[in-house]
């Protein structure tokens, strides 16, 4: 019986087959780190954006436990990111898919005995606050009213929130602002914006952070309590200079 293969059937089968890595995407130089981008898009979405923090963990389910340094060691992972803002819908469900609950998360969703249990095995804990400086009252306060009762049991310890920030005069919301070089780069210029009352500092290409104010033109980045930005003028000219873990930047307003 004739064979149903031609010649050129022959020559097909013949043929090395790719390798198959060659068919898929390259291997990233980061790797096995994650993506910083892929964190950032989880951080951002938990915030606010359900259907998206569902279909990342759907692709990827490491990101439940996704953070991002916003600036200075401003750190925030993406329960923290829904708890800040009370979204008990996406922390629940980070939760569920094995999250760290945190002091922070257990303030928001009305963990009463949790926030309790906390404070009784570390005295004092109702004071240190959570990403973006934002305090343990906060978090309970965004909770609404499933967290009440922590609110209440947070106010009356009387050290729960942060201290009341100082109002910028009027003279430093217009003397302080600009761009400010500490080299020849494009990204070494940082530009101190004014929005609402309140300085922000950016690193072009970076992520804006506010600025808390400690009085006399002295600042710390929200999220950092113990690093300095102090702003002088001398001759006309404005300088910043930063003192971050003995990092000290300076720069000079353009």
């Amino acid at each position: 019986m004739p064979s149903r293969f031609t010649r050129r059937h022959l020559w097909t089968l013949a043929l090395p087959l790719a390798p198959a890595a060659a068919l898929a995407e390259p291997i990233p130089s980061s790797y096995p780190v994650q993506p910083l981008a892929l964190a950032r898009e989880m951080v951002g979405a938990s915030h606010a954006n359900f259907e998206k923090v569902q279909a990342l963990v759907a692709a990827r389910p490491s990101l439940v436990t996704a953070a991002v340094d916003w600036g200075f060691g401003d750190w925030e992972d993406a329960l923290g990111a829904a708890s800040h803002v009370g979204n008990r819908q996406i922390a629940e469900f980070l939760l569920a898919n094995g999250a760290r609950p945190t002091l922070f998360s257990a303030a928001m969703l009305g963990q009463l005995d949790v926030v309790k249990a906390f404070l009784t095995a570390l005295p004092g804990a109702q004071k240190i606050t959570g990403p973006h400086s934002i305090s343990l009252l906060a978090h309970a306060k965004a909770g609404g009213k499933a967290a009440e009762a922590v609110y209440q049991y947070l106010e009356s310890l009387g050290d729960a929130d942060s201290p009341p920030r100082q109002v910028l005069s009027p003279d430093d919301l217009e003397a302080l602002p600009g761009v400010y070089t500490f080299g020849p780069g494009a990204t070494e210029r940082i530009e101190i914006a004014q929005r609402n009352g309140q300085l922000r500092f950016l690193r072009l290409g970076a992520t804006a952070c506010n600025l808390i104010s400690l009085g006399s033109r002295i600042f710390h980045p929200v999220g950092a309590p113990a690093v300095r930005i102090r702003f002088s003028f001398a001759a006309k000219r404005a300088t910043l200079v930063v003192e971050d873990s003995g990092l000290i930047l300076t720069a000079v307003r353009e």
